[in-house]
């Protein structure tokens, strides 16, 4: 019976179906953060960088700011475009951010109130969780030397404290803490930027170079150690980026106003240059 069987084509065994090709998984850009330094009156750069971003349709997912990156970071986030930071750099007078103190009782030059007042009144005094945009503002807890990355809270006291350089600006107590200058623990804040949900990480750079002259008074030779080591921790940051933008920004100091138009177009300039390596580094990936 058995060979009977196997000699007719009665049972109707055909060839094992062939399975389906598995779907490709769907592809989605990656979510851009961008990083913004620290760097005083040479932050106008940022706003060039910007700038470039939204002319070629490039829309970072979150921003995060140390010290002058800070205040970019939270008008950016609130909602302000390329060309409404530009303007609103061209208008700030330094006068409006200045407001002197007493060092002997308040630790400081400037207190940061008026920066504060400024910022607060330009987001509508939106808290930092309210804004269009994700944003961390980075300060050092003086206490602990830890950096703190504020993301809920105050909008105008967060830019203050993250941008409290020691000895010039009164450091800034919140909820009981004392902060300072971001600066001290990440120059450019990538890793926070990361820890934000960034996936890839465009990083700006504004800080200062080491000039190869420089005087050999106590004061001088102190700030020039301040600086070397300021650069040690920002190699470190910025070796966790994917893009770096540098503005060439010699000969504008950090503490000259006057240089606000052309350090936004050393901002363009340099965002420009590197606009390739981005666009790499933006290839769609997988989606989760």
């Amino acid at each position: 019976m058995l060979l009977a069987l196997a000699g007719c084509g009665t049972l109707g065994v055909g060839p094992a179906p062939v399975p389906a090709p598995p779907t490709p998984a769907p592809l989605r850009p990656p979510r851009l953060g961008l990083a913004l330094g620290g760097g005083a009156a040479r932050g106008f750069a940022h706003i060039g960088v910007i700038q470039v971003l939204e002319r070629e349709g490039i829309r970072p997912a979150l921003v995060a700011g140390t010290s002058a990156g800070s205040l970019v970071a939270v008008l950016y986030a609130s909602g302000m475009n390329g060309q409404q930071l530009e303007q609103a750099a061209l208008e700030m007078e330094e006068v409006t951010i200045t407001d002197w103190s007493l060092p002997l009782f308040n630790r400081g030059l400037l207190r940061g109130e008026a920066l504060a007042r400024m910022v607060n009144r330009m987001v509508q005094n939106r808290p930092l969780q309210e804004l269009a945009l994700p944003v961390g503002v980075l300060a050092t807890d003086l206490g602990s030397g830890a950096g703190v990355l504020f993301r809920r809270g105050d909008s105008g006291l967060a830019v203050r404290a993250s941008s409290a350089v020691p000895g010039v600006f009164t450091p800034v107590s919140i909820a009981g803490r004392d902060y300072v200058d971001g600066g001290l623990v990440a120059p450019v804040p990538v890793e926070q930027a990361r820890a934000m949900g960034a996936e890839r990480v465009l990083a700006v750079d504004i800080s200062s170079a080491l000039s190869e002259g420089y005087a050999t008074d106590a004061l001088r030779v102190l700030l020039r150690t301040f600086t070397i080591m300021g650069q040690s921790i920002n190699r470190l940051a910025l070796a966790g980026a994917d893009t770096v933008v540098r503005p060439d920004l010699a000969g504008m100091g950090s503490a000259d106003f006057g240089v606000r138009q052309q350090a936004i177009a050393a901002g363009r300039a340099a965002m420009e240059h590197m606009l390739p390596q981005l666009r790499q580094h933006l290839r769609p990936i997988a989606a989760a």
